[in-house]
């Protein structure tokens, strides 16, 4: 593991809101470069009371203009909803401001349901043109072409690195094909994460951006003074989580010690399946269940999630969780 790094998706607490928790990620951004993450992405979701980050570019320039050495970028953008040349155009803006500091990842899924997605596109194409809009796309970043008659200013010639993201096979596929760094979302879709990043590094191909593979994968953390706590400090994912589920998202709910009197077991198992690539619980815990995940999945980085209720102990959390990483890291080096 090269680096660790950090995913945050801007949530609104319940009793909170939508301006308390941009505040809340600019706060969490400065905690993370302290403690020595390497990056702090956030991801596109639109229509869901419980996350802020919808207008992804604007708070990546938010948050990059209140740090100084983080990188800063999405994890992702996701590209269907866009035309590659109004993205170039963000990302080439937000390179210029913050030179060597931006990242793009790209997803090929709406982020959102399917009323949303046409409200966002005007209209659905029935073809698959992500392979396409992700070439135009570098290739707008990229240096200047003779002939072109249409370019991103800013964005031409800014190189801004270009992430595929993904939760199933076909990111592997692509990103190994294009040369690009690859990050599986196996926070929340940790069944094919192994095959995935089989399938990436056997296939990849040097190019101008990457010589060697560079797979990311996603874990959930919550971390605090003791397993108990942590425990009931996550049951407010878990909860947002089901009744995402469910059809009936809202804000990020308060922990709660009966969980199991609120959600269906059915339900339940099938959320702690999905966000099961996680460690909670005490520093000590959770070091040895990440240990486990990056010994199993051997990648260049690992990026870190969680939603806590209280500010105070997701602050808290990723304090901790970045001293386990760093002593991670330090051990797999020498």
């Amino acid at each position: 593991m090269q680096h660790f790094s950090l995913l945050d998706l801007s949530p609104v607490p319940e009793g909170g809101t939508a301006a308390e928790a941009l505040a809340n990620t600019v706060d969490l951004a400065r905690t993370a470069e302290k403690a020595g993450y390497h990056r702090f992405w956030l991801a596109e979701h639109h229509n869901m009371p419980g996350i802020a980050s919808a207008a992804t570019a604007v708070v990546i320039g938010h948050v990059a203009g209140a740090t100084s050495t983080l990188r800063v970028g999405a994890g992702g953008i996701m590209l269907p909803n866009h035309a590659p040349l109004v993205v170039a155009e963000q990302f080439g803006t937000l390179a210029t401001l913050y030179p060597g500091r931006i990242d793009l990842g790209l997803g090929r899924a709406p982020g959102t349901d399917m009323e949303t997605a046409r409200a966002l596109r005007r209209h659905m194409a029935p073809e698959d043109g992500f392979p396409q809009d992700v070439a135009d796309l570098i290739a707008y970043l990229g240096p200047a072409r003779d002939g072109a008659r249409v370019r991103a200013v800013p964005g031409e010639g800014t190189q801004v690195p270009v992430w595929i993201l993904g939760s199933s096979l076909y990111g592997a596929q692509l990103a190994a094909f294009l040369g690009l760094p690859y990050a599986f979302a196996s926070h929340f879709a940790p069944d094919m994460l192994a095959e995935a990043l089989a399938i990436y590094r056997s296939g990849f191909k040097p190019s101008a951006f990457l010589a060697e593979p560079h797979a990311m994968m996603a874990a959930g953390v919550c971390v605090a003074d003791t397993d108990e706590e942590a425990d009931f400090l996550r049951s407010s994912q878990r909860l947002a989580f089901a009744r995402l589920r469910s059809g009936n998202p809202g804000k990020l709910p308060r922990p709660t010690n009966a969980i199991e009197a609120e959600i269906p077991a059915p339900v339940l198992s099938q959320v702690d399946h999905a966000l099961s690539c996680s460690a909670t619980g005490s520093p000590a815990t959770v070091r040895d269940r990440l240990k486990e995940l990056i010994e199993r999945h051997r990648p260049d980085e690992l990026m870190v999630t969680g939603m806590i209720h209280d500010h105070a102990a997701r602050l808290r959390s990723f304090e901790l969780a970045a001293g386990v990483l760093a002593d991670l890291k330090t051990q797999k080096a020498a």
